[in-house]
């Protein structure tokens, strides 16, 4: 599977905002939003143009794709998907990425970013209901558990975040179970109950154009 194997940092200097790929970095002094925030490369430092419209929409798309960890042909999938679902395209989009496997268990608090949680899914560490799944973009439902498998709880991870568990707050669509190290989707995501620092609507703009 494709992935964007580069420096982390630079997504967010370029989009001028912190995107919390890096877990606890990003709350620290260390975070490079903190210690330079200009853009990456050799001009980032000279004073930004004004975008058009067209360019403020494409800032938002990559603020939006770099957030959930895709590359463009994934992020685009998505986005066909959701238009033809009934509803508004950007709540449509903005609920399916929220409900990828990775988003989930990074919700959960069992991973401190995305990709992280992308890497234990793909390491079969999780279950849905009780099988094994070990695809990052598998779409959860209303209903469904998601939970470590027996046979990762005795890693020292596992153990370590278990204790970690308790100080985690969790959306208000989703219930954690520490204990268990399990979670459940009580309902799909509604937009009003997200802070996401972005404009969807923009997205969809930039697509229809």
């Amino acid at each position: 599977m494709a992935r964007y194997t580069g420096p982390v940092c630079r997504l967010c200097r370029r989009e001028g905002m912190k995107l919390f790929l890096k877990g606890d970095r990003c709350m620290s002094p260390k975070c490079a939003i903190e210690r330079r925030n200009t853009r990456p490369g050799q001009h980032g430092a000279a004073r930004a143009r004004k975008l058009s419209g067209r360019g403020t929409q494409l800032r938002e798309k990559q603020k939006v794709r770099r957030t959930y960890g895709l590359l463009e042909r994934q992020f685009r999938r998505f986005y066909d998907k959701s238009l033809h679902m009934p509803g508004k395209t950007g709540d449509n989009l903005i609920q399916m990425l929220e409900t990828r496997l990775d988003n989930v268990v990074y919700r959960l608090g069992f991973a401190d970013s995305r990709a992280q949680a992308r890497q234990l899914v793909n390491h079969g560490h999780f279950q849905v209901n009780g099988r094994k799944t070990d695809i990052a973009s598998y779409i959860v439902k209303a209903g469904d558990e998601v939970a470590v498998r027996q046979r990762s709880r005795t890693l020292e991870y596992f153990k370590t975040r278990a204790l970690m568990l308790d100080a985690k707050g969790v959306p208000s669509w989703l219930r954690l179970d520490p204990g268990a190290l399990a979670g459940h989707v009580i309902a799909a995501p509604a937009r009003q109950d997200l802070e996401l620092p972005f404009d969807e609507a923009l997205v969809v703009e930039y697509y229809q154009r």
